[in-house]
């Protein structure tokens, strides 16, 4: 988006939202999402700094990450809840916060049901959930009514607390929507049987909040549009229960897509942008309130078009608001080229949730850490040199830059982004342009000198008051006989330099490059991510929503090579992929038809093609080229010999560290030590 486009490009997004007591900004919404500083009071400083950095960016309104409404309901032991009286101040820290900035903020009500991850859950039925290891007990009619006192309760407590209004999560597989599907709602009284005494349990949860807490107070339901389950609802009674839920007393309806069990990826960035819109504005026909649309809204251009279609009055993003706290407030200044956009990689938020951790941000690591990261103007500005301008380097000379220190930025390609420009190209990674575009306008802001298209050798860099080293990886050799065979080429013949790869592919290393290359191998360009028609055939998505939970037979588009995907040590390969994101690339690869295989010993290369031994078998694979994805050494010949001439000397990033393609890591290690010099 061209820095010169004025904030009318966007006018509805930025357009007030009247919702009859209170006046909302602007159409952005920041979505619910846990950060892991929700479960201890000691965190809650932190807490508030993270929405407050947020509020003053200016979203209109915010929801907190799942509160759970009992002990019952935690998404694991001592989450957050928010059920006694003495759980009030704790929570007025992040309303103070939010509302000192200008900003608005609902308390989300979450309980997990059989997603709990304690032995003391509980659900309609006792029906295990296949993502959790602990079979729930079945509530008791007299638990049912507990239940939804315990959501009353909640949301007058966060009333109590100073916070604008709850949003009640009735989607994602949640408590509220296991009392509404069939697959898990097995019950024969008041509570389970037909769609509508399934649907009971909401409406009562609804209607009852809104008795208790007044007119004047925001209340959201997270209503579960499409269950991508089977065993899920129908469209049709999804329309009723969002017709009785207008009438109990909501004031905006938010759109959930999918459970988290469900077989379709709905929040990774091979999802195409704006991918569920179509969803919230077949719901928008039958309804008066207003309804928020959700998933994949990143930047301005989508939400814009979003509203403009009269698809949704709101847009939720979560994660494109840890990536950039002041999101609105770029847009508002005709900056959307200085947002720096969320990729959907999802490797330090949800991932690190899943792993207990405090959430983070790949391309922000202050989401989150406000009150530890703080990028404080440079008591004495030095002149630093910065080689290698891949994510680290890029990290380091921008931040460096901006604290006031005088900063010269080397690398021997012609542009910047180092392993970036080869994620880039893989299918369903193409947001990596858009982290590139930023940090391209964030060099020229903080006014960074460029030296790209050159070696920097010690001769030039010995007059910097100190150097950073950002060199990268080299791609480790492969150790076989046969290894100089024209056949053989490496990831970045095929990644980079666009090497002929001919239709029968070999790719030995089963880690994310690995399975980068054999996606980028087997997908047509265009992929189905940039086409939400393409992308739903892919992975079933029916978008006539003729069955329950709208799933239909998945219909992947015809590789353009076989492929087989190899690894020494024994397993599935991609196990030890990111949880988050790594059943999608499997999933991707086993339509492709692509062999994975696990404890395969390399022979050799020949004409023939690659000589293996699995499962104590000799096999040939004869195929026309064979791709060597086998690891990455540091590439710290520069920084040896800096030492080594007595140059002050920084290493970061893959020359100190060759983790694979670790950006998380890089990122992160060049934007604290800049802080920190």
């Amino acid at each position: 988006m061209a820095a010169s486009m004025t904030a009318t490009a966007y006018p509805h997004l930025l357009r007030p939202l009247d919702l009859g007591f209170c006046t909302l900004p602007n159409r952005v919404l920041m979505g619910s999402m846990h950060v892991g500083l929700e479960d201890r009071a000691a965190d809650f400083d932190k807490l508030a700094a993270f929405y407050a950095e947020r509020a003053r960016g200016g979203v209109g309104l915010i929801v907190t990450g799942g509160i759970a409404p009992s002990i019952a309901g935690w998404l694991k032991p001592f989450g957050g809840r928010m059920s006694m009286p003495w759980h009030v101040a704790r929570h007025r820290k992040i309303t103070r916060a939010v509302h000192d900035e200008g900003g608005r903020i609902c308390m989300q009500i979450l309980h997990a049901g059989r997603y709990g991850y304690h032995p003391l859950s509980v659900a309609p039925s006792k029906v295990k959930s296949p993502i959790t290891p602990f079979t729930p007990r079945a509530l008791s009619a007299r638990g049912v009514e507990r239940t939804i006192g315990d959501f009353v309760r909640s949301a007058k407590l966060a009333q109590k607390a100073g916070y604008d209004g709850v949003e009640v999560m009735g989607s994602e597989g949640y408590l509220i929507n296991q009392f509404l599907a069939e697959r898990t709602n097995q019950r024969t009284d008041a509570w389970g049987g037909d769609a509508e005494r399934r649907m009971r349990f909401p409406i009562e949860i609804v209607r009852r909040i809104r008795e208790a807490v007044g007119s004047d107070f925001i209340l959201i339901y997270r209503l579960s549009m499409l269950d991508l389950v089977e065993g899920g609802q129908s469209w049709n009674d999804i329309v009723r229960l969002a017709k009785a839920i207008e009438a109990a007393g909501a004031t905006l309806i938010n759109t959930g897509i999918g459970w988290h069990e469900a077989r379709v990826p709905t929040i990774v960035t091979s999802v195409p942008r704006g991918a569920f819109s179509w969803v919230t504005a077949r719901m928008k026909q039958e309804l008066t309130l207003p309804l928020i649309t959700t998933n994949r809204i990143n930047m301005p251009d989508v939400a814009e078009r979003i509203l403009a279609a009269s698809e949704a009055d709101m847009v939720s993003m979560a994660r494109p608001l840890l990536a950039d706290p002041t999101w609105v407030a770029k847009a508002r200044e005709a900056r959307s080229d200085a947002i720096n956009t969320c990729i959907a990689c999802n490797q330090a938020c949800l991932d690190h949730v899943f792993e207990n951790k405090r959430a983070s941000c790949l391309v922000n690591p202050r989401a989150c850490h406000e009150t530890e990261l703080q990028i404080e103007p440079a008591a004495t500005p030095r002149h630093y040199a910065v080689v290698g301008a891949g994510p680290a380097g890029l990290a380091c000379a921008a931040t460096l830059a901006e604290r006031g220190h005088a900063v010269t930025l080397f690398d021997r390609a012609d542009a910047i982004g180092g392993q970036f420009n080869m994620a880039k190209r893989i299918p369903g990674k193409e947001e990596f342009r858009e982290t590139l575009r930023y940090f391209d306008q964030r060099l020229d802001a903080a006014k960074v000198t460029r030296r790209l298209g050159r070696e920097a050798g010690i001769d030039a860099l010995r007059d910097f008051d100190a150097v950073v080293v950002a060199t990268g990886v080299t791609p480790r050799a492969l150790a076989l006989p046969g290894a100089d065979h024209p056949k053989v080429l490496g990831y970045i013949d095929v990644l980079r330099n666009d090497a002929k790869v001919g239709p029968r592919v070999a790719i030995i290393g089963a880690g994310g490059i690995g399975f980068d290359v054999a996606e980028f191998l087997t997908q047509d360009v265009p992929s189905p991510t940039t086409d939400v028609h393409r992308w739903n055939a892919e992975w079933g998505v029916d978008e006539q929503m003729r069955t329950p939970g709208s799933l239909m037979p998945r219909t992947p588009e015809a590789p353009l090579r076989e492929v087989w995907l190899l690894q020494r040590s024994e397993g599935r390969p991609g196990k030890r992929l990111n949880k988050t994101t790594g059943w999608v690339h499997r999933a991707t690869l086993k339509e492709k038809g692509v062999h994975m295989l696990g404890g395969v010993s390399y022979q050799r290369i020949d004409d023939a093609g690659l000589h293996v031994r699995v499962d104590g078998e000799d096999r040939v694979l004869a195929v026309d080229h064979v791709v060597v994805c086998a690891g990455q050494e540091p590439n710290r010949t520069l920084a040896d010999a800096l030492v080594a001439a007595g140059i002050a000397t920084h290493v970061i990033g893959g020359a100190d560290v060759a983790a694979e393609l670790d950006a998380k890591r890089a990122i992160d290690q060049g934007t604290r030590l800049a802080a920190r010099l």
